[in-house]
């Protein structure tokens, strides 16, 4: 956040993965309307009519109209996979690509947080933004000026399998609306033991690059807990007793770390775990499980139908 990065620098290790949001486009039949299908459908003669912020704002701002969007999830939103930054930078790159125009990973991220953060106020950071647009595993890190850097993980290839087949990620059951808690964390971080505990943390995201690029993923599991238990300090709702309660759970039958992933309150429980416990775990723990793997590229373009390209 803004509030803290402007003041102290930040920084987060973030991966994305193989789950996608779609995103396409198409000139609708009818050039006087604009219709659009996501968790709801619109269909209007004004665009400024549109109902769904990112929309209304991003096609506006672009004078886009007279086409089809439609867009589809492998996640559902509301459970701390970043799924609500990553349509508005999927949003963002489809209708460049339509448009004819270029655009690079880091003008995707930019203009992404230019639209949720200072455009529609969310009360959110810039890391799921640059982890969609640009893919992969990287540190990522949020000067004082507002310019941010994107380093890529270096590590043994056999390390990077192991880290990917280590890792379990188990849906709670719940989701929910990440602007409360962050709307409280955001008031939070004026106060000095909140701001502490952020250091700590940023602290432990460069403490885990360098366990990540000299192989060391013991420290990168008990590094996650550590962090979890920081991140748990920050805002009231990050966890619950149904959440703590699993992840002790995990922690008791073999976990060296975890953390849940998002806002909190609600969404996807991320372990680090050795192959010979993972079993264990699943068993225990009692929730589903979502196999994953890292993604490397970031928001792309899979199809291009030249006869619909607009130029003007």
């Amino acid at each position: 956040m803004a509030s803290f990065y402007e003041s102290h620098g930040g920084c987060v290790l973030s991966a994305s993965i193989n789950k996608y949001m779609y995103i396409s486009i198409h000139p609708y039949f009818d050039p006087r309307y604009t219709a659009l299908k996501y968790s709801e459908n619109e269909t209007v003669n004004d665009i400024s009519k549109i109902k769904h912020k990112i929309l209304n704002s991003v096609l506006n701002q672009k004078n886009i109209s007279g086409v089809e969007i439609t867009s589809t999830a492998d996640v559902p939103a509301g459970t701390g996979l970043g799924s609500s930054s990553t349509f508005t930078v999927g949003l963002l790159h489809a209708l460049s690509c339509y448009k004819g125009k270029y655009i690079s990973k880091a003008k995707l991220a930019e203009e992404a947080c230019d639209i949720e953060i200072n455009k529609l106020g969310a009360p959110i950071g810039k890391q799921d933004q640059y982890a969609a647009a640009f893919g992969g595993l990287n540190f990522i890190r949020f000067n004082r000026n507002g310019s941010v850097s994107v380093e890529p993980i270096v590590m043994r290839p056999e390390t990077y399998t192991k880290l990917q087949n280590n890792l379990m990620m188990f849906y709670t059951g719940t989701s929910r609306s990440a602007n409360t808690i962050l709307s409280e964390q955001k008031q939070n971080i004026s106060q000095d033991d909140k701001a502490n505990n952020l250091l700590q943390m940023c602290g432990l995201a460069e403490e885990m690059k360098i366990a990540l690029e000299h192989n060391d993923l013991s420290s990168f599991g008990h590094i996650l807990n550590r962090g979890w238990h920081l991140k748990k300090t920050l805002a009231s709702g990050i966890s619950n007793p149904e959440i703590d309660r699993a992840y002790d759970t995990a922690m008791e039958h073999g976990a060296l770390g975890g953390k849940l992933l998002g806002a909190g309150g609600g969404g996807f429980l991320l372990f680090y775990c050795e192959p010979e416990n993972q079993e264990k775990v699943r068993a225990a723990i009692g929730l589903k499980k979502m196999d994953i793997t890292f993604e490397y590229d970031g928001s792309s373009v899979i199809y291009i139908g030249d006869k619909y390209w607009s130029h003007s």
